[in-house]
């Protein structure tokens, strides 16, 4: 069963103790100055998260599709398509969790970046057609330590690519973690087109106007904890 760990006085609870320890660490240390080693061993050291996903399994990620980069892909003749168990619903593609893990780091801190781990979309994506040529973009891997998001990319059915970068992420606009219910949401990423992917598509339609770095749309992430 996947589990849910967390501060047992919660999220906020969790931020304003460690703090406060913190502040009285501060207080108390002794006018000895520690070992030069011992200092930079402390701060690099991995703190441990407020909260853990082990093992994901739903609910899905969420990319709510920009009208800049839906009138991109009209100007290019472009029709777009869900693949697998993706959906479309009132203007964001849904592609289903099947795996992965994530730690959720206190944000008020250091420790940089506050989500980690992998997030995984076997069996989904979306298409691009124009005429007789499809591209499609599968099976999405989402790295949050990296802001990355990996796929496998096939033309008219035939493998062209496998688990290539094909967007970056960027989470400046990430907003905290909420929780609905027994579902834990991350949303605010902004999801931009890869240099990679860009040549990808220009190079298969025959065309320069995919531009690096396009913006794609805003991603939310729900996951199931129980």
């Amino acid at each position: 069963m996947r589990t849910f760990t967390k501060a047992t006085i919660g999220f906020a609870s969790a931020g304003i103790l460690i703090a406060g320890l913190a502040g009285c660490s501060a207080t108390g240390t002794t006018t000895t100055p520690a070992p030069a080693a011992s200092s930079s061993s402390s701060a690099e050291a991995t703190p441990t998260p407020l909260a853990s996903i082990p093992s994901l399994s739903g609910v899905d990620t969420a990319v709510l599709l920009d009208a800049n980069f839906a009138a991109a892909l009209t100007s290019l003749g472009l029709t777009a398509g869900t693949v697998g168990t993706a959906t479309l619903e009132d203007g964001s593609l849904h592609f289903p969790i099947t795996g992965g893990n994530v730690d959720y780091y206190d944000p008020a801190e250091s420790y940089r970046p506050f989500v980690q781990g992998s997030i995984q979309h076997e069996g989904s994506g979306f298409s691009l057609a124009a005429g007789d040529t499809v591209v499609e973009l599968t099976n999405f891997t989402i790295d949050p330590g990296t802001s990355e998001l990996f796929g496998d990319v096939s033309v008219n059915g035939a493998s062209a690519a496998t688990q290539v970068l094909l967007f970056n992420l960027y989470g400046g606009t990430l907003e905290p973690l909420k929780m609905d219910g027994d579902n834990a949401i991350l949303t605010g990423t902004t999801v931009h087109i890869s240099s990679v992917a860009a040549g990808l598509l220009n190079d298969t339609f025959k065309t320069d106007a995919v531009a690096d770095q396009l913006l794609v749309g805003i991603a939310t992430i729900t996951a199931a904890t129980k």
